[in-house]
């Protein structure tokens, strides 16, 4: 049986964020906010949302147990100062949090106390059957 480490992270979470938009809604102000300071635009994609909550269910699965912060680092950029030389910035934390309270709403994820959070049983299985279709 072919698990989420068998395949490329690409296809299975493009795959993952088409099932997603049935699990949840994505918020209201998804299309005018941008996915952190380092950042100059909204993203232009439609389903971006799903696919950054893919992407972070994804990253909870093969590296969790993580937190905001630390998801907040992974999915940071480098701002451009102009002139002067680029630094990291974390990525909108408002986006990763809400991203997981929907995550864990739909079952997936679950809060362990005083780590971020981790992957249930359930969202295992439904990105191992992702990696099934992706292969």
């Amino acid at each position: 049986m072919t698990t989420a480490y068998d395949v490329k992270a690409e296809p299975l979470i493009k795959e993952a964020a088409k099932d997603l938009e049935e699990e949840f809604e994505e918020p209201d102000w998804t299309d005018y906010v941008k996915t952190g300071v380092g950042k100059e635009k909204p993203p232009q994609q439609e389903n971006w949302y799903y696919i950054r909550s893919a992407a972070i269910l994804r990253r909870i699965y093969m590296e969790g147990p993580l937190g905001v912060s630390k998801l907040r680092t992974i999915y940071g950029t480098n701002k451009n100062n102009g002139h002067a030389p680029e630094h990291h910035s974390k990525a909108s934390g408002k986006v990763i949090r809400t991203a997981l309270q929907n995550l864990e709403d739909a079952g997936l994820v679950e809060e362990e106390e005083g780590e971020g959070r981790k992957i249930t049983e359930k969202g295992k299985s439904f990105l191992d059957a992702r990696a099934n279709t992706v292969e």
